[in-house]
């Protein structure tokens, strides 16, 4: 089911990536707060790391994720999600 692992980081005011902190994307893995099944394909894989299904889209992803981190205060102001794809998983 997990076709990719993603690259979930934090970008600061000054450009400089942080990997996302696990429980940060378990929270939002596990909440599903958007409601939206497409998401269900997600799986925390550790800081930084999220292993999900192609048919996860990757902007919807990083929108979902970047407005759940700001209305936990994971975020800040000045500060950006970036989500991208590092490798296929291989089995």
């Amino acid at each position: 089911m997990f076709a990719r692992r993603l690259s979930v980081q934090r970008v600061d005011a000054a450009g400089e990536r942080h990997p996302c902190p696990i429980h940060w994307i378990d929270n939002f893995a596990m909440r599903n707060f958007t409601n939206d099944a497409i998401f269900d394909d997600t799986f925390p894989a550790g800081d930084g790391v999220l292993e999900a299904g192609a048919r996860v889209p990757l902007d919807r992803l990083q929108a979902a994720m970047e407005e759940w981190f700001r209305r936990k205060g994971y975020l800040k102001i000045g500060e950006q999600l970036e989500v991208t794809g590092i490798l296929p998983i291989q089995e």
